[in-house]
């Protein structure tokens, strides 16, 4: 079923990958690489045609081999909103407005890399512990990902479809947190020799999927917990095969692409998902109108945001952005999310974070912990980016100043919600309580 698929999309694919890219001449090498082959392999097939973007990947595990949630773009994203002012220290502002309450809750966690021990979270938990003792606090988020398929290979016939991850969400769940999944309408190619095998949103939406996405639902509903689904995150860039404008993408297709997924899920019964919509920051008005990719409130749960300060660390510095505050990536995105486009939706950070080189990277995450639940009262979840990535130290890890940061705010903040989730049951999961 999945080679038909994979197949039906492959030339259109590799036209995409020549023209847009200009990615070419991979070659390939074993199924089972370690994280960091990956990572460099990736990062050198990408650097070619796009070395002004990145992208951050999610670790999964496949047969007992650790390995990253790589995409089409994943390697060759440099996420912006553009035309950001920079500064010097990572200073509050002003925040943003919204209609929740004053003092509100929020969950907190992170996607955790294999810095800490060796092994990502959540097949290796003893990171989540890590992250904890960092924090003075349980998390109440994990957060990972996963793609439709995944490929061995650049060959067709060594794709399989992905199943739900039963065994993570357990041991999520076990230890008292909510799984955040991220999940890609992609079939991912592990081998480090391309990024994917991207499908279209005319497949998804032509039911080209529907036997996986089916099974895929049955299997969460069997699981029956609740837990976070964000599915085909960023779709307001470019950088990525589900984003209207590219891959044969056109207007209107990504919010049919969601509706119809989302009615499969319905349709099975699988209630104990919450549907997380996840746009990228636009500061400068540079990307797709959100309005025009906002499925709907009966089709979204949570509303959710990804944003990063890249400083002056030169593996960022082709975004021209400089440093900026976490007010100055968010604010004007978060405004327009819950003034106009979904009012009274509760929404999550889906990423962040800071590099340490052009300011204070301690301060910066100190004035984001304590500005969050002062100015942004609609957000009710926040997730740092635990992990490095083709050379933007992101980790909080990256200096004792860091951590004590991290620490200090999430510790000393009740708003900052610990791991006591391991009985919920209340789909859409709400806002938590202190």
């Amino acid at each position: 079923m999945l080679v038909i698929r994979v197949r039906a999309f492959a030339a259109a694919f590799i036209v995409v990958l020549a023209v847009g890219l200009g990615v070419a001449g991979v070659v390939a090498t074993a199924a089972a690489r370690t994280p960091a082959a990956h990572h460099k392999s990736v990062k050198k097939a990408h650097r070619k045609a796009a070395r002004h973007k990145r992208r951050r990947r999610h670790g999964k595990r496949r047969k007992h081999v650790k390995r990253t949630h790589a995409t089409l773009a994943s390697a060759a994203k440099k996420k912006r909103g553009g035309g950001g002012t920079g500064g010097t220290g990572g200073t509050g502002g002003t925040g943003g407005t919204g209609t929740g309450s004053n003092t509100p809750s929020i969950y907190w966690g992170a996607s955790i890399g294999s810095q800490l021990t060796g092994s990502q979270a959540p097949w290796d938990m003893s990171a989540v512990s890590d992250v904890a003792a960092e924090s003075g606090k349980g998390l109440s988020l994990v957060h990972f990902g996963t793609p439709f398929a995944s490929c061995s290979s650049t060959t067709t016939s060594s794709c399989s479809d992905e199943s739900f991850p039963t065994t993570p969400f357990n041991n999520i769940r076990n230890y008292g947190a909510i799984p955040f999944l991220d999940w890609s309408s992609v079939a991912d190619d592990s081998s480090g020799t391309s990024s994917a095998e991207p499908s279209t949103l005319a497949a998804v939406i032509n039911g080209d999927w529907d036997s996986y996405i089916t099974s895929f639902a049955e299997a969460a509903k069997a699981w029956g917990h609740p837990f976070f689904l964000r599915f085909d995150w960023e779709m307001n860039g470019n950088w990525f095969p589900w984003s209207e404008g590219v891959n044969g993408n056109t207007a209107g297709q990504y919010v049919a692409a969601w509706r119809h997924v989302h009615d499969i899920f319905e349709q099975v019964g699988a209630t104990n998902v919450s549907w997380v919509w996840c746009p990228n920051v636009d500061f400068a008005n540079k990307l797709t109108s959100l309005q025009e990719l906002y499925p709907g409130n009966s089709y979204v749960d949570w509303t959710c945001l990804d944003g990063y300060n890249w400083g002056s660390n030169s593996a960022g510095a082709s975004s021209g952005d400089g440093w900026q505050s976490f007010d100055q990536i968010f604010q004007s995105t978060y405004n327009e999310i819950v003034n106009t486009v979904a009012p009274g939706k509760p929404m999550i950070i889906g990423e962040v974070g800071s590099t340490e080189d052009g300011g204070s990277k301690a301060s910066w995450i100190s004035n984001m912990l304590s500005d969050i639940p002062t100015n942004y009262p609609d957000i009710h979840g926040l997730m740092y980016f635990d992990r490095y990535d083709n050379g933007m130290d992101w980790p909080l890890e990256t200096s004792g100043t860091s951590i004590a940061a991290w620490d200090s705010g999430i510790s000393q903040q009740a708003a900052y919600v610990p791991n006591n989730y391991s009985g919920l049951s209340t789909s859409p999961i709400p806002v938590p309580s202190v």
